[in-house]
């Protein structure tokens, strides 16, 4: 007990006994959807989930796993399994993305870190490009946080920039890139007077240059290519006001679509394609249209397009956008710093914890879920297990993956009476999912049922408890869908394949031999979300959860 009069000491719960085993089960990438052929979920067989599903009505209900119930900033975040996991081990909401970066800015602490001090290095004899949305939207980007990083970056050092902007008039108004464009000229004008060569290299309309997503089109980001690091387009202009308004005439134009353009000098030169030694940060902050550039800008092994030429540079991130592959791997902005996770809570107050998950989702049931902090709080009383996932080819190959092997070990972890917390995740439904196979996700959601199957089995023969829930959906609706909800269609008139996570919510279910009559969902938590899952456990360990945490799901009812 420090002098704050801090302890990790939790009260006893006064209706639930200690002692019991709980196994926490977070199947990945699995919502909640009406029934159709593109939910793989209802199309497979899933016989423990159904009956879990169709058991106790008390037992059973949904949670929220997008936007602001797991700290991004609107409701058309979806969730990602990184978020995902830090508000089920935290049990608090803890701001992600646009938030954070504002904080980072704010404090100065983004230049602080290891991913500024990395692109600094190229500073004294090399350009920095800043390549991302034009925009004050705040879904992707916002313009204000690249001014306030134009200005941290020349004071500390860089003399040469170089700026790609890509065109909104979708978060924001059509024709609106105008106003912006000013504002930025103004701002890069000033930094000019102050000795800093700063000035628009290229740009081009987001959905047609760049920021495509879910690997739909890389023609797109091959435009994008071209022009910010080959400095070739098919229109050339002096400034980039000049360039959108002149683009702007022609008929049937708009902000979204603008052709791709560089920005020349007096000779027609170029004035900033990327080159050896150079600096590149992507500076939008969600994740979803800047994977396919930062997979260009970063990997050595790529085959989407050719990119002609590979300047040898150091790239970040605003943010880490993909934390299943790092990428990036430097980034601006570090994850929250989450304390106190219920992880740790429980690990003081003698709860054993075993961790298992396959390599793709290890980080998520360990790193993530311990409030993104590596290694244990305490090796005597926890072990975490890694299966080797598969590697040299895409998921739907093996669609399986290592569902079997996961519930084997978390079998073989609650049957030994070592542990009091199994915590496993199953990645079957998200990783697959993301291939956009269908047949072979519905192979991945009856794999993974019979992994809980697996699991729920062993809690049944020690009198224990389990929970089961998921992280964000996936699986349950694989097609992109029209206004009316029907499935979309392309030009060619087939349907088109949705390979990202959804804003669905995710279920979650109670049970076990070990469940004290009389627990039962909250009727007054309608819109509870994955950060109450954490309090719940607690509960259900025989503790009461912190007062700062979010509310728990369950009640007890004599």
């Amino acid at each position: 007990m420090g002098s704050t009069g801090f302890s990790w000491k939790l009260a006893d719960h006064p209706k639930l006994p200690k002692g019991k085993l709980v196994a926490m089960i977070v199947l990945d990438g699995w919502g909640e959807a009406s029934p159709d052929k593109y939910n793989c979920i209802h199309v497979a067989e899933t016989p423990t989930m159904d009956s879990l599903k169709n058991g106790a009505p008390d037992h059973w209900r949904l949670v929220r796993a997008h936007g602001t119930a797991v700290g991004l900033p609107t409701e058309d975040d979806m969730g990602n399994s990184e978020v995902g996991h830090n508000a089920l081990g935290a049990g608090r909401i803890y701001a992600q993305g646009a938030k954070l970066v504002d904080a980072a800015l704010e404090s100065g602490k983004i230049y602080e870190d290891e991913g500024f001090n990395y692109i600094k290095e190229s500073f004294p004899n090399n350009t920095l490009h800043l390549i991302g949305l034009m925009s004050d939207g705040g879904v992707h980007s916002r313009l204000d946080q690249v001014q306030l990083l134009l200005k941290g970056a020349s004071e500390r050092g860089a003399k040469k920039i170089r700026l790609h902007v890509l065109t909104d008039g979708r978060d924001v108004l059509d024709g609106s890139s105008v106003g912006f464009a000013e504002t930025l000229e103004k701002e890069l004008s000033d930094l000019r007077k102050k000795g800093i060569d700063a000035q628009v290299a290229s740009g081009g309309g987001r959905m047609y240059v760049t920021m495509d997503r879910y690997e739909n089109d890389w023609e797109v980001v091959k435009r994008g290519w071209d022009a910010q690091v080959l400095g070739e387009a098919p229109h050339k202009f002096k400034n980039v006001v000049e360039a959108i308004k002149t683009l702007r005439q022609a008929p049937g134009s708009n902000d979204q679509y603008l052709p791709p353009f560089v920005i020349v000098d007096d000779n027609g030169t170029p004035v900033g394609p990327i080159l050896d030694g150079d600096a590149v940060v992507t500076f939008n902050f969600r994740a979803d249209r800047m994977t396919m550039l930062a997979q260009a800008l970063e990997y050595e092994k790529f085959d989407k397009f050719d990119r002609v030429r590979v300047p040898k540079i150091r790239y970040a991130g605003m943010l880490q956008y993909d934390g299943e592959l790092k990428l990036p791997n430097y980034y601006l902005v570090s994850p929250p710093l989450i304390d106190r996770t219920s992880g740790e809570y429980l690990v003081h107050n003698g709860v054993r914890t075993f961790a298992c998950s396959e390599t793709v989702k290890f980080g998520h049931v360990t790193f993530f879920w311990n409030g993104n902090r590596s290694g244990y709080f305490n090796a005597e009383l926890e072990e975490y297990v890694e299966i080797p996932s598969d590697s040299g080819i895409t998921f739907n190959v093996q669609p399986k993956m290592k569902a079997l092997e996961i519930g084997e070990k978390a079998r073989d972890a609650i049957l030994s009476g070592r542990f009091d917390q199994v915590r496993v995740n199953i990645p079957n439904g998200d990783m697959v999912g993301h291939t956009g196979d269908v047949e072979a996700t519905v192979v991945a959601c009856k794999a993974a049922d019979e992994a809980v199957k697996m699991i729920l089995d062993a809690v049944k023969q020690v009198g224990g408890i389990y929970v089961v829930t998921a992280d964000h959906g996936n699986a349950e609706d694989m097609v992109k869908r029209n206004k009316k909800g029907e499935p979309a269609l392309d030009k060619e008139g087939n349907v088109q394949i949705l390979t990202s996570h959804t804003l669905q919510p995710v279920p979650i279910a109670i049970g076990g031999p070990g469940l004290t009559a009389g627990v039962k969902f909250r009727k007054d938590v309608p819109s509870g979300g994955l950060a109450n899952v954490a309090a719940t456990v607690m509960n259900l360990h025989g503790f009461v959860a912190p007062d700062d945490y979010e509310t728990t799901l369950i009640e007890v009812v004599e």
